[in-house]
């Protein structure tokens, strides 16, 4: 397993991410989209999950395909980002055909980022114009770190932040991750600048530490913030040829690297989800091997990503918590 060219999900061709970010805010968009449509599921393991239009991601629902995928911070607010996003689709002529009329389907997830000491003040919900700035923005490069729907995350100890990381396999496929990690739960070790995450690391891209010699007596962690304000959302993807069932199976999978970068994960007060997308650009050469193969990918690759969010945040005026960087080596 090696990693893509950018290290990021959209090394896997014809997938674009777009953020937008408005630090007075503290808050941000980022959405996934495509050249075409593509095919989607989800799996949440979180306790309090945000969510839009994700009950259309079953296996036995009509939709097909979807045209974009948001992560959006704004708690609830931030779920109308999902409009810009559908005016954008609607303005370039892409969405579902129902006879003439074509409805875009974008399903999205949000964070709780309205106490992190952005201005919230605001009359007119900024969600919508940010989801249509994000959209626009799609492209094969983007920041991570403090950037689009990362920009206000927080964890249990340092800021959070949008992270990405993407995996070649010696079969060709190609794997993603895209996530913000705003969890409950800790991506270093005890008070070190060590990731839990180290294990799956390529190539030195969160620091090359490594897990520590020793590590902190165990104990009992005591959540940090209060029911609905932890969420950690992801989106994977594959070139692989994966129907809804498989790339459902794959998102579970894909949790693994959740709980292996964060600790804790999965917890009644995070409403951690993963959304998994293929392309469908390269078909399986072995229907057992395969998935198989793409789910150990694509929790290393969440790991990873993760860690990379928290090692690439930036401070910004006003944080409530320190960066990974302003860490004591």
């Amino acid at each position: 397993m090696q990693r893509g060219p950018l290290n990021l999900i959209t090394d896997i061709p014809g997938l674009r991410v777009g953020n937008a970010t408005d630090p007075r805010l503290k808050s941000g968009v980022t959405v996934l989209t495509g050249d075409k449509p593509f095919t989607a599921a989800v799996h949440v393991m979180g306790g309090a999950p945000g969510t839009r239009d994700t009950d259309l991601l079953a296996p036995d629902k009509l939709v097909g395909g979807v045209d974009a995928l948001v992560l959006s911070g704004g708690s609830a607010f931030g779920l109308a980002a999902c409009d810009g996003v559908m005016a954008g689709l609607r303005a370039a002529g892409r969405g579902f055909a129902v006879g003439a009329a074509r409805v875009p389907i974008v399903p999205g997830a949000i964070v709780f980022d309205l106490l992190n000491g952005g201005d919230k003040a605001w009359t007119q919900n900024p969600y919508p114009a940010l989801g249509r700035a994000a959209f626009e923005a799609a492209g094969p490069d983007f920041a991570i770190g403090t950037a689009g729907a990362g920009t206000g995350a927080t964890t249990g100890n340092l800021k959070g932040g949008l992270g990405s990381a993407s995996a070649v396999l010696a079969s060709g496929a190609t794997v993603g991750a895209l996530v913000v990690v705003n969890a409950l739960g800790r991506a270093t070790v005890g008070e070190t600048r060590h990731f839990w995450a180290a294990p799956w690391e390529l190539d030195a891209e969160f620091g090359g530490l490594g897990l520590p010699a020793v590590f902190p007596a165990d104990h009992e962690p005591q959540p940090a913030k209060r029911m609905g304000e932890a969420t950690t959302i992801a989106i994977v993807a594959t070139d692989a040829a994966l129907d809804k069932p498989a790339l459902q199976r794959l998102a579970t999978a894909a949790h693994d690297g959740m709980a292996r970068a964060l600790v804790p994960s999965h917890t009644p007060l995070d409403g951690d989800l993963v959304f998994a997308v293929s392309t469908g650009a390269r078909p399986l050469a072995d229907p057992v091997a395969d998935p198989f193969l793409l789910g150990h990918a694509a929790a290393s690759c969440l790991a990873r990503a993760i860690a990379r969010a928290v090692h690439a945040a930036s401070p910004q005026p006003g944080d409530g918590q320190p960066c990974w960087r302003s860490l004591r080596a």
